[in-house]
């Protein structure tokens, strides 16, 4: 008998109450109960976003959210930065690119993370810059980005910072009215615990207004029209139903832990995973890593993509490879949304046992021992 385990960032474990409700005979989505439930669900993603703004909810990929984004809030004359520090920045770029938007990348080390003056020397030199995109994790090299740092220095500028929260919302820190966020984009499966299906916006005051002055072709994916059914309870298009009464029954666990609670619990995960790779003679492949995923950088002699399958067929363990350029180098650990710190520690046993089949040398229980003494700590 084999039991599987999903340590990869995304889709992520479902808790059994989520479960549970898309279990249940499926309701039609134009009722009085369905207002309430979409009513519910934006209330909750309020409190997740931290935001007093309205969230938005499209039946569609993260993918689908990124677009939507990029074709209510720009023109093809328009210019705009791209922070690229990995595959999920470069996506940003290649929407971009899709609808005849120019933009000018921010190239970044994969596994470093932005330093918010570079952002800013380069808005002087692009005075008329409308949008700096960013990621607040870097889902493929696990590095964290000072978003924070970023609103300081937008605030200087009429620019808009929009910020692809998809894997690290609920796990990473992000205060988007604090902070001056004016576009957070997120989705369902990864720290918000339900299957792919659900993309998600919350759009500042400021970004509101630059949609009206957006030409970019548009229909699904007008957000004037999201917004206009949000108000009444409703979507101007068919909802993924099941899914969002999924999803308000993990954002239900979600606000009764509170989201600070939620982000502390994160941080101690993926403190403990760390002090696990280290004790384990391993680094981090971020510099600066976020709670959502640990990156870990492999010695030349393990594959990493033979590794992660070989992991998942044997021992039903499904880590996250390395894409791009690290193919193969790294492996990555998602200590995300429905996860605790048993989770943790048999992520770390497997690896371990892994590596050992493997032939590569290591202290057994090293890993194990380190993250028990984080969370006695």
């Amino acid at each position: 008998m084999k039991k599987s385990y999903l340590f990869a960032p995304g889709p992520t474990p479902i808790p059994p109450q989520a479960l549970l409700e898309m279990a249940k005979p499926i309701d039609y989505h134009r009722t009085t109960e369905s207002a309430q439930l979409i009513r519910s669900v934006s209330k909750q993603l309020q409190h997740v976003f931290q935001t007093q703004n309205r969230v938005l909810m499209l039946t569609c990929s993260v993918t689908g959210a990124l677009e939507a984004t990029v074709v209510n809030l720009l023109s093809p004359d328009d210019q705009v930065i791209v922070i690229r520090s990995g595959k999920f920045g470069e996506r940003w770029g290649e929407i971009c690119s899709a609808y005849g938007v120019n933009f000018q990348p921010i190239d970044i080390e994969w596994g470093h993370s932005i330093d918010p003056k570079q952002v800013e020397s380069m808005l002087h030199k692009m005075p008329n810059c409308k949008v700096v995109f960013s990621t607040l994790c870097e889902t493929s090299t696990g590095a964290l980005h000072d978003i924070q740092g970023l609103g300081q220095v937008l605030d200087k500028f009429d620019s808009l910072l929009v910020v692809d929260a998809v894997s690290a919302l609920a796990a990473d820190n992000l205060e988007m009215d604090n902070w001056g966020v004016d576009v957070v984009v997120s989705a369902s499966h990864k720290g918000l615990m339900t299957p792919p299906g659900i993309g998600l916006i919350a759009l500042s005051d400021k970004a509101w207004q630059a949609t009206s002055q957006s030409n970019l072709p548009k229909f699904y994916f007008d957000l004037q029209k999201a917004l206009d059914s949000a108000q009444s309870g409703s979507t101007p298009y068919t909802p993924a139903v099941t899914f969002i009464s999924a999803l308000n029954q993990s954002l239900t666990l979600i606000c009764h832990e509170q989201i600070k609670n939620v982000l502390a619990r994160h941080s101690r995960l993926a403190e403990a995973t760390r002090n696990g790779i280290r004790a384990l003679g391993f680094d981090c492949f971020a510099q600066s890593p976020a709670n959502t995923v640990t990156s870990i950088r492999l010695p030349n002699e393990i594959d990493g993509q033979t590794f992660v399958k070989t992991m998942r067929k044997r021992h039903g363990v499904t880590y996250a490879g390395g894409q791009a350029q690290l193919s193969g180098k790294i492996i990555r650990i998602a200590h995300l949304g429905w996860v605790t710190e048993q989770d943790v520690v048999i992520a770390l046993a497997a690896l371990e046992r892994g590596l050992i089949e493997t032939g590569y040398s290591i202290s057994l229980g090293s890993s194990i021992t380190a993250a028990q003494q984080t969370f006695l700590g």
